[in-house]
């Protein structure tokens, strides 16, 4: 079976705990985003993410949309993914490191419920421009110290 994910990797020069903080509150989504297509959380939603959490997202892409996600994996401070209706999954795992923390981004089609129509469409390519993007905008909000 073919690999049904892309990812990013950066070392970001700020603590997990800061990260974590963002992730986990749906109105930084839209800070966050290098793919342009996230503009807002949707009113009602949870302040704070945890497993279980239930968030609706305003987003764009040709059409604006409103999109549905579930948290279904939590690690404080280390692991959040969340999915949508169609399955997949978004995922950031982090990881303290010398200089700050690892951070990576995934979008991984694997659970999706047709993962065959999504592994031959443009989105793969798509999210890795858009994950490379949010990544460095992420590290953009943490500029490494001057000694």
């Amino acid at each position: 079976m073919a690999k049904r994910q892309v990812s990013g990797t950066r070392t970001v020069a700020t603590t997990p705990e800061e990260i974590f903080a963002l992730l986990t509150d749906p109105s930084k989504h839209p800070v966050l985003d290098g793919s342009g297509t996230v503009k807002a959380a949707q009113a009602g939603g949870p302040e704070k993410l945890e497993l279980g959490s239930k968030f609706g997202m305003d987003m764009r892409m040709g059409a604006s949309y409103k999109i549905l996600n579930t948290v279904v994996e939590y690690e404080e401070n280390r692991l959040i993914a969340w999915r949508h209706f169609n399955g997949h999954r978004w995922r950031w795992q982090l990881e303290p490191v010398e200089g700050g923390t690892k951070v990576t981004e995934t979008f991984d089609w694997s659970t999706a419920r047709v993962p065959f129509l999504i592994g031959i469409s443009f989105f793969p390519r798509k999210n890795k421009q858009g994950i490379e993007k949010t990544l460095d905008r992420l590290a953009g909000m943490y500029p490494v110290q001057a000694r």
